[in-house]
């Protein structure tokens, strides 16, 4: 569509309210629409669409959207649309050629509704299928946004099966032990899950099949149980892959132990365009200890326990099974907010010149991994990325013999040049002190000692170290400032007992810098402290 000056139109976002049973999330905010407006885009939502995520009409108004009055004007007048589920077949019939559809589709679990949006040549992009590896795509990647909502949301529901305390108690009536929580898979849904479970008092476990996320969950306050089987299971792109049947028995005992003595297994395993694996079979559930609880978050794709039935909460062998396919909707006004802001995210990079009209380009590789449909025609699934070109080996013979001369090596002085330089200092210390008055001596030789010792305390230590023992040298500043405040008022120097007006202001000068530096110091160290306080 083109105005009067041959400039294109600004184009319309519609958001649709969601029909998938249960839904209660929306593809929008407000927040976000009034950065949409700014982009230059209009912005159309149709009646009641954020009411089950509190978010009401009248709030997306006053953000600069309009009000559709039901999905068939919506969608007839949109020229892109936002939504969260996947459209039915209902809603592909309501579209038009060169709309814009984005939203989770799932390619590769949706081969029909592909064909179908395809007739219909229309553009698709499914915000699942965002290259993760992409260092700048991580504003706009949904899939870890939704994941971390489930993940705190599992844990939420497991509380609220448990029917006991997450944390021990000690009280008159008795002690209560902990509750033992074991997370199967410590992706972004499972870290969630374990900084929720930690921060509750839990006693927390977990595992991986990939091997370098262990970290991550120690520091989370879990610990990383390891399958006693050496096999590596990134399968890239963040996922992780279908390991072989000895690590996959392996991994099975140690899961059958898990379940004998935790009281809370939550399963979050997926494998991308696979069903879930069935990590926690039947047999595991009748070992578990009554009144225990499992949160299966695999459940839409299967579930990760054979006992599981996907949407719903049952009780089997006394054991609560927890199959919710609508974790991230159960927070929907949390979790349209950041979905929301995951879509303002794309738009940006769909829209850099700012005038309210879009454009896939195939040459960005986020956009191209995000497009499924290009004007009817399936792209899906795209090319893989090319390889990061390996940074060039450093010619390590010229930095051998650098170092041997003593030039552009941090590390220690060589002895021979160390030796050297103390005796030119022994000399030149003789010399001053044969021709220096008795004052001055001990005066300088409190300097020598001081540059000596600051030498060796700050200037060999790792630059790594400096911000860390930032607390040493603001101990090391106090004397500096107890030094200077004695050379302003010694009680046996200059006329009357007062020092030279040089060495006052000298002094004073020496306090300054010295304070600067403590209180720099401090400030510092208090914003290091910060970071790791919840």
């Amino acid at each position: 569509m083109q105005t009067g000056d041959n400039a294109p139109m600004p184009q319309r976002i519609g958001v649709p309210r969601e029909v998938y049973p249960g839904e209660k999330r929306v593809a929008t905010v407000p927040d976000a629409v009034a950065k949409l407006v700014k982009l230059g885009f209009a912005v159309v939502v149709e009646q009641g669409a954020g009411e089950l995520a509190d978010l009401s009409d009248e709030a997306f108004v006053q953000a600069g959207a309009t009000i559709a009055p039901n999905a068939a004007a919506l969608w007839s007048g949109s020229d892109i649309v936002f939504k969260v589920r996947a459209p039915t077949s209902d809603e592909v019939a309501l579209m038009h050629e060169g709309q814009t559809l984005i939203g989770f589709l799932w390619p590769a679990q949706n081969p029909d509704l592909m064909q179908q949006l395809a007739a219909k040549k229309v553009t698709a992009l499914s915000i699942d299928a965002l290259p993760r590896t992409l260092s700048r795509a991580q504003k706009m990647d949904a899939l870890t946004s939704m994941a971390g909502v489930s993940g705190y949301r599992a844990v939420v529901e497991a509380a609220n099966a448990f029917g006991r305390f997450f944390n021990g108690q000690i009280t008159a009536a008795g002690k209560v032990p902990p509750a033992k929580v074991f997370i199967a898979g410590a992706g972004v849904a499972g870290l969630a899950a374990i900084g929720a479970a930690a921060s509750l008092g839990a006693i927390v476990r977990a595992n991986d099949t990939r091997a370098e996320v262990a970290d991550q969950v120690v520091s989370l306050g879990g610990e990383f149980v390891k399958v006693d089987y050496e096999e590596e299971g990134s399968g890239g792109g963040g996922y992780a892959k279908v390991m072989s049947e000895g690590f996959q028995a392996a991994q099975r005992e140690m899961y059958a132990k898990q379940a004998q003595e935790c009281d809370i297994i939550i399963t979050t395993a997926l494998i991308p365009g696979k069903p879930a694996p069935k990590l926690i079979t039947a047999e595991m559930v009748q070992s578990m200890k009554p009144g225990s609880v499992i949160v299966d978050m695999a459940a839409e794709q299967g579930g990760n326990c054979e006992l599981t039935e996907p949407g719903k909460a049952v009780v089997k062998h006394g054991v609560t099974i927890v199959g919710y396919t609508d974790l991230a909707s159960r927070m929907a006004r949390q979790s349209s907010t950041l979905y929301g802001t995951n879509l303002f995210r794309l738009t940006e990079e769909l829209c850099k010149t700012k005038d309210g009209v879009i454009n896939v380009n195939m040459q960005d590789d986020a956009i191209r991994g995000l497009t499924v449909i290009k004007d009817g025609e399936i792209t899906w699934p795209a090319p893989p990325l090319a390889a990061a070109p390996k940074p060039a080996a450093k010619p390590l013979v010229a930095v051998e013999k650098k170092s041997a001369h003593g030039h552009g090596s941090s590390g220690p002085m060589p002895a021979k040049t160390l030796a050297i330089v103390f005796g030119l200092g022994a000399l030149a210390f003789w010399a001053i002190g044969a021709h220096a008055p008795a004052a001055f001596l001990g005066h300088f030789t409190v300097f020598v000692l001081a540059c000596f010792i600051g030498y060796m305390v700050v200037w060999n230590v790792t630059p790594a170290l400096h911000t860390p023992l930032m607390s040493v040298t603001n101990a090391i500043s106090s004397i500096i400032v107890i030094g200077a405040l004695v050379q302003i008022l010694p009680p046996e120097a200059g006329t009357n007992g007062r020092p030279d007006a040089l060495i006052q202001w000298m002094a004073f000068g020496g306090i300054v810098l010295t304070a600067i530096n403590m209180f720099g110091g401090f400030a510092v160290t208090r914003r290091m402290l910060d970071m790791f306080r919840k």
